[in-house]
C-alpha cells in the first residue's frame, strides 16, 4: 500500500490521507508528522493502525484537555466523562497520566479549589462540601486534610449566615422560625452540632 495524496481539511491543523488513491483516514498534522507520512511512502496495515491508535489518543487528551479548559476536575470526573464518550478503558489511562505529567489533574488542588469557591461563593457547611467531594471520587484523607484547611471557622461562618437569613422570618414565630432556619443551615451543608449551637444562641 502507498500514501498517493495527503489532502489539508478546512480545519488547518488537520489532513485527509489518500491510499492506493482512495481515502483512507483523517489525522491532526501532529500525528502525520510524528509517523513522518508523506506521498508516496509505503506503508502497512500495522503502521496504519500505529498511526489510528495515536490519532485515537490524541483526540481523547484533547478532550480531556478541553473539559479542563473550563474549570479544574477531579480525575473521577475526567474518566466519568471520557466514558460517557466512548473512549476505551485504556484510552483513558493513558490520558489520565498525560494529565498528571502536565499537571493538569491533581485532585487535592481540586479539593481545595472547590472547597473554597463553595465556602465563599455558596456559603455551604463541611458536611455538604465533604459529600460533594466525596460523590466526584476524591479520597477519603484529601477531603478530611482539605476540611481542617478550609472549614475550621464553620461555626462563624454559620452565624453569621443565621443572623442575616434570620431577619427574613419577621412575621413568622418563635417555633416556624427555629424550623425555617435549622432547615436552612441544614441544607446548607452545616452539622447537626452547630446548628443546634446557633438556634439556641438565637433563640433560646
Amino acid at each position: 500500500m502507498k500514501i498517493t495524496k495527503i489532502q489539508s481539511q478546512r480545519d488547518v491543523n488537520r489532513v485527509n490521507i489518500y491510499i492506493d488513491e482512495k481515502f483512507a483516514f483523517g489525522l491532526s498534522i501532529e500525528i502525520a508528522y510524528k509517523y513522518n507520512l508523506e506521498k508516496n511512502m509505503e506503508i502497512d496495515e500495522e503502521y496504519i493502525e500505529n498511526v489510528l491508535k495515536a490519532e485515537e489518543q490524541d483526540r481523547a487528551n484533547n478532550y480531556a484537555i478541553k473539559l479542563l479548559s473550563y474549570r479544574w476536575r477531579s480525575e473521577k470526573e475526567i474518566r466519568d466523562k471520557m466514558i460517557e464518550k466512548g473512549y476505551e478503558i485504556d484510552v483513558i489511562d493513558n490520558t489520565v497520566d498525560y494529565l498528571y505529567r502536565q499537571n493538569l489533574l491533581n485532585d487535592k488542588r481540586f479539593a481545595q479549589t472547590l472547597a473554597r469557591d463553595k465556602i465563599n461563593l455558596n456559603k455551604w457547611g463541611s458536611y455538604r462540601i465533604k459529600q460533594d467531594l466525596y460523590m466526584k471520587g476524591i479520597s477519603k484523607d484529601i477531603i478530611d486534610e482539605v476540611l481542617d484547611e478550609y472549614c475550621d471557622d464553620e461555626y462563624e461562618r454559620a452565624m453569621i449566615l443565621a443572623k442575616k437569613k434570620i431577619t427574613s422570618y419577621k412575621k413568622d414565630d418563635k417555633n416556624a422560625t427555629y424550623r425555617k432556619l435549622g432547615g436552612f443551615l441544614q441544607r446548607k451543608g452545616y452539622s447537626y452540632d452547630c446548628v443546634s449551637r446557633i438556634l439556641k444562641e438565637l433563640l433560646g
